[in-house]
């Protein structure tokens, strides 16, 4: 059973803001990645952490942030909505539509899981699907990487020495937040050397109402683009089979950090439906998908305290934060060159754990049936996402729809895994194999 502890009010406190301090470098690089509000994020990150918590009954000790796996999607909607005339951030309802869509099928594979366990669930999304998955997303990325890398690579390559300064050589909590010293310690010498401009931050106001209307999904009833929000839905949802994939991974971690079997009680079923849920509703207010961070999992080994209550309160003050616009500005002025190179690392690292997905679950690739479905995933997802159109479009009746190289990759890997013979993948025998989609381990 996990480690009880008696804490003191002020040591409750202090662990609570260890908690936020863990998430937060790599919760707000994801709306700055991608261009959403950094506020927003805060908020439902907060929110979805405490609505995860209700859902699985104040169990299990997780904190739900940004999730880097829907970095792909963002950019396919995007790019079809410049397509489609839209400017500025009129895209990211389209975005959170599908984003919302996604996380229902979480709730959708939840019932599943209720209604048939979950190793006849799994069955169709072993690690022969999710791997190339993963792989593919990360690559999909790293263009867009060096290109916010060249606006000045010694800031970049700074950023990323640190990251693997702290890393690989760091103790304790440094090692757990390598990501968030690499965004503090590039940004303060860009500052130093005048390439940073605060103009943002001191015109922000301290206390502001962290939803932006216009940005929610409510803007969309006022002026839809059926055939957007149709290529947003198709987009989003299949990434959904990975993150789905590293969620089960974190939950099995965190089992593992605080010996509590959370995969039997209260059981996947609620943890997926609390993720999903999460991910629904911050998609529908115009931030990220939530996903259970494993960067917090390390600061449970860490402390060794594994109260839940613990996460709840890291939650609220992660919440509190997102009312000082002036905070979420000092955020967006981060210089170019620093999300250049925490990014070139942070696309890389998603690729590998799509690798080790495929390594630690022991994929046999002697198996005809394992290459075809890995090469078609690669090759449809990389050469659809770099050919000259960058996704595959047609037309149904009057509405013209468009396919992202990873959307096709998905279903076609599904599919095969279905259809063809051989399928021999069992959840559940294989711990570290279970544990490997975990995206806090790298």
């Amino acid at each position: 059973m996990s480690q009880k502890k008696k804490i003191s009010v002020g040591r409750y406190a202090l662990l609570g803001f260890q908690h936020v301090f863990a998430m937060f470098g790599a919760t707000v690089l994801v709306p700055t990645l991608t261009g959403l509000d950094v506020a927003t994020t805060l908020l439902m990150a907060g929110l979805g952490t405490l609505l995860f918590h209700f859902i699985t009954k104040g169990k299990v000790p997780a904190f739900l942030g940004s999730s880097f796996a829907f970095l792909g999607g963002y950019a396919a909607v995007k790019t079809m909505a410049d397509g489609a005339g839209l400017t500025g951030t009129q895209w990211i309802p389209y975005a959170g539509f599908g984003v919302a869509c996604a996380g229902l099928v979480y709730v959708l594979v939840s019932c599943l899981f209720r209604a048939f366990g979950p190793q006849k669930v799994m069955r169709f999304f072993p690690p022969i699907v999710t791997g190339p998955i993963i792989i593919c997303i990360g690559i999909n990325l790293a263009s867009s990487a060096v290109n916010n890398c060249a606006a000045n690579w010694w800031i970049a390559i700074l950023a990323v020495a640190i990251i693997v300064v702290c890393n690989i050589w760091g103790k304790g909590m440094i090692k757990i937040i390598p990501i968030l010293l690499g965004v503090v310690g590039s940004y303060a010498v860009a500052a130093l050397f005048g390439q940073v401009d605060f103009t943002e931050v001191k015109e922000a106001a301290w206390i502001g109402f962290p939803i932006k209307m216009e940005e929610t999904v409510v803007g969309l009833f006022s002026n839809t683009n059926g055939a957007l929000l149709f290529s947003a839905f198709i987009a989003m949802v299949p990434i959904s089979l990975a993150t789905m994939m590293e969620h089960i991974g974190d939950i099995c971690a965190i089992s593992s950090t605080v010996d509590e079997n959370f995969v039997e009680d209260p059981g996947l079923h609620r943890t997926l439906l609390g993720d999903g849920l999460a991910t629904t509703m911050a998609a529908l207010f115009g931030a990220p998908a939530n996903t259970t961070y494993g960067e917090n999992t390390g600061v449970l080994a860490l402390t060794g305290v594994h109260d839940p209550g613990v996460v709840r309160l890291a939650a609220i003050i992660a919440a509190l934060l997102s009312f000082c616009p002036k905070f979420s500005a000092l955020v967006h002025c981060m210089p170019t060159a620093t999300i250049g190179g925490v990014s070139l690392i942070l696309y890389g690292m998603i690729s590998a754990v799509g690798v080790r997905n495929i390594v630690e679950n022991q994929v046999d690739f002697t198996k005809s049936r394992n290459v075809i479905i890995a090469a078609l995933i690669m090759s449809l997802s990389l050469g659809i996402s770099f050919s000259a159109a960058g996704a595959i479009s047609f037309s149904l009746g009057s509405v013209s729809i468009s396919l992202s190289g990873l959307a096709v990759a998905s279903l076609v890997g599904v599919l095969l895994n279905a259809v063809l013979p051989g399928n021999d993948y069992v959840f559940g025998t294989n711990t570290k194999g279970d544990k490997s989609m975990d995206l806090g381990r790298v």
